[in-house]
């Protein structure tokens, strides 16, 4: 596969992202930071209701039947729920569990693309109990937050990303109420498979 069919990572900043499918789909994580919101969304995650999170109104052009999920059609009734959207499924996953974020109201999202890869975005989170049962999940790409005021601690993060065992483990959300991107403070990310992304990086997915 050449590299013109294969997905593509824009890390906008803080938790944003942009994924385009190989198919050209093109997926916005918790839009707020950077740029790059210009290409038609065809689906648009947010992991919780912080404004840091959830400034969809950036992304003004999306698709006939784009769809948004949020926290809250990922949680019923106390289930996380999952989604087939054929060019990508999405499964809700457990975050929170600090004093800034009600366990009840935060998700992280596992994304896995028709080609196979996968992608792990934490959201804002503390550990959570079921972390340790995401080593089974094969994941190619693992966001973690580790800014240690409102997310893990950099030293919990790193054991998450330990645990986890994903292909490429990157740092993000890493400074507390900054925006710009510190190499230094990422390269205090050790985890074992460690990639450093960039605001405004993009990166091949493969």
């Amino acid at each position: 596969m050449n590299l013109e069919n294969k997905a593509k990572l824009l890390y906008q900043g803080r938790a944003s992202i942009r994924i385009v499918t190989r198919e050209g789909k093109v997926i916005y994580i918790d839009p707020y930071a950077g740029t790059g919101y210009d290409l038609e969304a065809d689906l648009i995650l947010i992991t919780h209701e912080h404004f840091d999170h959830n400034e969809i109104s950036k992304i003004s052009s999306r698709s006939e039947d784009c769809k948004i999920i949020t926290e809250k059609e990922s949680i019923v009734n106390g289930e996380y729920q999952s989604f087939d959207l054929g060019f990508v499924k999405i499964e809700a996953v457990a975050a929170g569990y600090n004093k800034f974020h009600n366990e009840k109201e935060c998700v992280g999202y596992i994304i896995t693309l028709s080609d196979g890869i996968c992608i792990y975005v934490t959201g804002d989170t503390a550990k959570t109990p079921q972390m340790h049962l995401l080593a089974n999940k094969d994941i190619d790409y693992a966001f973690f937050c580790c800014d240690g005021v409102y997310t893990m601690k950099m030293e919990d993060a790193v054991e998450v990303a330990n645990l986890i065992h994903a292909k490429h483990s990157i740092p993000y959300h890493m400074i507390a109420d900054d925006l710009e991107f510190s190499r230094e403070v990422a390269e205090k990310f050790n985890a074992e498979n460690r990639l450093i992304i960039e605001n405004g990086e993009e990166i091949v997915l493969e």
